[in-house]
This record gives structure tokens, sequence and C-alpha cells, in this order.
């Protein structure tokens, strides 16, 4: 599987299906969930939450809304929103994206930093836990990750992070 870094929304995103770090209620009240609402409808936030609660390791898919991609995953960093988080979390969220996404035969997938927000995570810290998560995931229909945020400083992080990977 192919993982590239880029700077920009994730709105602008190439692939098929796009990441929000959500957390285990659902709501879309903050940070990049905000943005995927407001571009989305209510609509996709009502999908999430009626499948909650989403415990934190699993994520699940809704449709795209208003957007033009296929699908949003719903993978929770946090219980509550605006919770201070551990590592693991991101870790586990973004496991929980990429099988959610494969599961859903998906073939692209945009996600953005995970846990830097509300989570308060050290970027090069959830940057190394998300590269490290889409270098050890084996998938089945996933082709392509894009790790791509509108902070420059998470682009580096995870630039960073990927180089030393190798």
């Amino acid at each position: 599987m192919d993982f590239t870094v880029s700077h920009g929304s994730i709105l602008d995103s190439r692939t098929k299906a796009i990441v929000n770090p959500a957390n285990s209620l659902g709501r879309m009240g903050g940070g990049v969930a905000a943005t995927i609402r407001r571009a989305a409808g209510k609509g996709v936030e009502r999908e999430a939450m009626a499948r909650a609660p989403i415990p934190v390791g699993e994520a699940v898919v809704t449709s795209g809304g208003a957007t033009r991609f296929k699908a949003i995953v719903h993978a929770p960093t946090m219980v509550q929103p605006v919770q201070r988080i551990p590592v693991e979390n991101v870790t586990v969220a973004t496991l929980a994206a990429l099988k959610a996404a494969d599961a859903y035969g998906l073939v692209s997938l945009a996600i953005p930093g995970m846990g830097t927000g509300a989570g308060r995570l050290p970027l090069l810290s959830a940057a190394d836990a998300m590269v490290r998560a889409i270098r050890s995931y084996k998938p089945t229909s996933l082709r392509e990750v894009v790790l791509v945020d509108v902070d420059e400083r998470m682009v580096e992080a995870w630039r960073r992070a990927a180089l030393a990977e190798n």
C-alpha cells in the first residue's frame, strides 16, 4: 500500500474517502470534524451519532454527504469531545480507519493529523504512531493512503516520521 504526505485541506483530497478523527459520541463539533460537517452536511453527523457509541479502536463508515467522497470513516481518538489522549489512541484509531476503509472496499483514503488538536498530542508523537500503523497494516482493497493536513508542522512531522521508519 502506497502512502504519501500532502499539505492542504482534506476536503481537496483526490481520494475516494476521508477520515474524521472523531469522538465516541459521533459529534462533529470542532477542528477537522467541524470542517467535514460543514462540507458534508449535518446528516453525516446524524449518521455517525446513530452508530454511537463508537469505541476508540473501532471505526464506522458513513456516506460522504454533500461532499464528492464516497464515504467518511469516523475513527474515534477519544471518548468525549476535547479530551486529552494517550498516543496509543492514535495508533488504534489509525488502524481502525484503515480496517474500516478496507472492509468497505475503498481503494484510497485521506487521513488528517489524529490526536493533535483536541487530543493535545505532540505532532511528532502522533505522526510516528500514524506512520507505524500505516506501515504495519496489510490491506486487501486499500491501495493508497494520503496523509494530509493544513498545518505545515504536521506535514513536516509525518515526513520526519516516515524517514525515521526507513
